[in-house]
């Protein structure tokens, strides 16, 4: 079981929209050497959405390589097509990733049964673990803890991200689940108010420029030292929250220009941050001490 700090990976981009390779092998050294614990790749944050089934399995297939065993990479395979998740599953699995994580279908807003069914043909097309994510803001679709629970039985869905950012209804669903099905957070603000409920770690976003801070978050968490964990927290908290005020990987990818991670490159419909917000996630970032 993968626990800590999972950073959600950015796909870095040329400014032509092209995918920056060598970008994005800087960036596993740097997470690797930051302490994180796990390579979220090509998930929300890493523009899925935008990149072909080509580039979306190039990518997981160079981070695996760059990667080379020492840190797990969890591709990011969903789709609102059953078809087209297996596809990417399929691919992500040949490639030797650890596990995947697999986003609610999307837009067709299917049922719970839908949703059970979905996911149980997946998990069918492969043998690796699977980690269900559950994003309803953007999704607009919602995975209920009852499902979650039915889901939970099948051999191979061992976790699930949760970004509903709801800790109580997280907490009841931690307090259900066997000990070997993983709960993680997936909305920073309040990851660590989850894993004091026992969630396992955090998908995190603001991983992506704070890598050290985060993993440390985590630790101290995962240990029971929630008053050293709530410190670095709280040096992280207008960050967590800037991060968002455009939608994601909006504001991270202009941080990371800003610290000269990558080039300030991102993939319509989404355009680099307004010139309104440059200030306050300035100032968000040297609160945190970046």
């Amino acid at each position: 079981m993968i626990t800590g700090s999972i950073v959600a990976l950015v796909t870095p981009m040329s400014p032509n929209g092209e995918v920056d390779s060598e970008a994005l092998s800087k960036l596993i050294e740097y997470h690797i050497d930051s302490g994180t614990s796990a390579l979220g790749i090509a998930g929300t944050t890493g523009e899925s959405a935008t990149l072909t089934m080509k580039e979306h399995a190039d990518v997981i297939r160079f981070a695996v390589e760059c990667a080379a065993d020492r840190i797990p990479v969890i591709a990011g395979t969903g789709s609102n097509s059953t078809h087209e998740a297996i596809e990417l599953t399929v691919a992500a699995a040949e490639a030797g990733a650890h596990s995947v994580l697999l986003v609610t279908p999307y837009y067709n807003r299917p049922p719970q049964e839908g949703l059970y069914q979905h996911f149980c043909q997946v998990a069918g097309s492969v043998n690796i673990p699977i980690i269900l994510y559950n994003v309803p803001g953007r999704t607009g679709v919602d995975l209920s803890n009852d499902t979650v629970m039915r889901l939970s039985e099948v051999g191979n869905i061992n976790g699930l991200k949760d970004a509903t950012g709801d800790v109580a209804r997280g907490a009841d669903l931690i307090a259900r689940l066997p000990d070997t099905f993983a709960v993680y957070s997936g909305d920073d603000a309040t990851a660590l108010e989850l894993m004091r409920h026992g969630a396992k770690g955090n998908v995190s976003v603001t991983a992506n420029i704070a890598a050290a801070q985060v993993a440390d978050v985590c630790r101290l968490a995962l240990a029971g030292d929630f008053p050293a964990a709530a410190a670095i927290d709280s040096q992280l908290s207008a960050l967590n929250d800037a991060l968002f005020i455009e939608s994601n990987p909006v504001p991270v990818k202009w941080a990371m220009a800003e610290l000269g991670m990558v080039q300030e490159g991102i993939r319509l419909p989404l355009v680099t941050l307004s010139s309104d917000h440059h200030a306050a996630l300035r100032a968000a970032m040297q609160q945190a001490g970046l």
